[in-house]
């Protein structure tokens, strides 16, 4: 008598297998979400992260949990323009006061 004996194997409910973030992993990608222009869901589906799991790694960098890096443009230069100088108001000498009672000036 032959018999035969298969196993199959799944993961429960499609969940994908939990994985551990370095947290400088952590910190590099929650500052890429704070850079102007970027949204929170386009920076955690570029690494294969949830949208939700990014925001809770957020809030964890406001409460001072998770260190962000320093900003890469942390300095930043204005232009300076020099124009002509400009000349200082001449001061006028004290005069004197003067009364004008109808045609009379005193």
């Amino acid at each position: 008598m032959e018999s035969t004996l298969e196993v199959l194997t799944t993961r429960k409910s499609g969940r994908e297998p939990h994985r551990h973030w370095p947290d400088e992993v952590k910190a590099q990608i929650v500052s890429e979400s704070l850079r102007p222009g970027a949204m929170v869901n386009e920076v955690a589906e570029r690494h294969g992260l949830k949208p939700n799991h990014l925001s809770t790694w957020r809030t964890m960098a406001r409460q001072g949990k998770l260190v962000l890096p320093a900003p890469e443009d942390a300095l930043e230069f204005a232009a300076v323009i020099v124009g002509p100088p400009v000349a200082e108001p001449a001061i006028k000498k004290a005069s004197r006061p003067e009364i004008i009672v109808g045609s009379v000036t005193i």
